[in-house]
């Protein structure tokens, strides 16, 4: 990894929002998924949740979501389990609902603890979310359609956030909110992708990476990287 490539995940790092995220109920099309994965990493979260109960299409699904390596996703079984884990982390939880109790979406407090949930491309939020739910939110509109895509109305709300976040200072911090853990994986997995599959794919765990960007491994583990996956298993018998 070169230094301005080293430098460029630093600074992402720095600007990522670790107590702000979105929550996917039982979101089904891959292009949505891809989509919505696509602005949370633009602004700035690097972790986002969703409730796949069906096997099939968590499979489905996770093939988009996995396309941007740089947002992790989290999946749940349950609505239930998604948002106990979620508040455990001291977040609200809104969801997109036209309710009585709704409110403009831009009237949140985004600089606050945040996960905004989505709700499933036909049906919307389900029952449980919703009485699970801190607020129920809504996207005004005057035309004669009721709602929109997911994937936008998913990047309108994040990109609110995003601005009450710049105007309140949260993406000029100099340090990092992410774990050491989490900046070593990002650091690895995306400064050295290909020996990251390789590890990956032999076992190995991540290596250190220095403050000049630098893989620091003991010999073994380099040996065990050069050996090829024929000789490897010649030598397990």
């Amino acid at each position: 990894m070169n230094e301005r490539r080293y430098r460029r995940i630093c600074q992402m790092m720095a600007m990522r929002q670790p107590d702000l995220t979105i929550c996917l109920e039982e979101i089904h099309k891959p292009h949505n998924v891809s989509a919505i994965v696509r602005s949370a990493d633009a602004v700035g979260i690097h972790q986002i949740h969703a409730i796949w109960p069906d096997q099939k299409v968590k499979l489905s699904v996770s093939s988009a979501a996995g396309s941007n390596s740089w947002v992790k996703v989290i999946s749940h079984q349950s609505t239930e389990e998604a948002i106990s884990q979620i508040k455990s982390q001291n977040m609200q939880v809104l969801v997109t609902n036209l309710s009585e109790q709704a409110v403009d979406f831009r009237e949140i407090d985004y600089t606050r603890p945040t996960c905004i949930m989505m709700g499933q491309e036909k049906k919307g939020i389900s029952s449980t979310a919703l009485k699970l739910a801190d607020q129920h939110i809504i996207i005004p509109m005057v035309g004669m359609v009721q709602s929109l895509n997911v994937s936008v109305a998913s990047a309108l709300i994040l990109y609110e956030a995003q601005r009450q976040r710049q105007l309140a200072g949260m993406y000029s911090r100099e340090i990092s909110q992410l774990s050491e853990q989490e900046q070593q994986e990002w650091l690895f997995d995306g400064g050295y992708p290909v020996l990251a599959k390789v590890a990956k794919r032999k076992g190995l765990p991540r290596p250190y990476i220095n403050e000049r960007g630098e893989i620091e491994a003991d010999a073994s583990w380099w040996a065990q990287m050069q050996l090829s996956e024929k000789m490897k298993k010649q030598q397990l018998g």
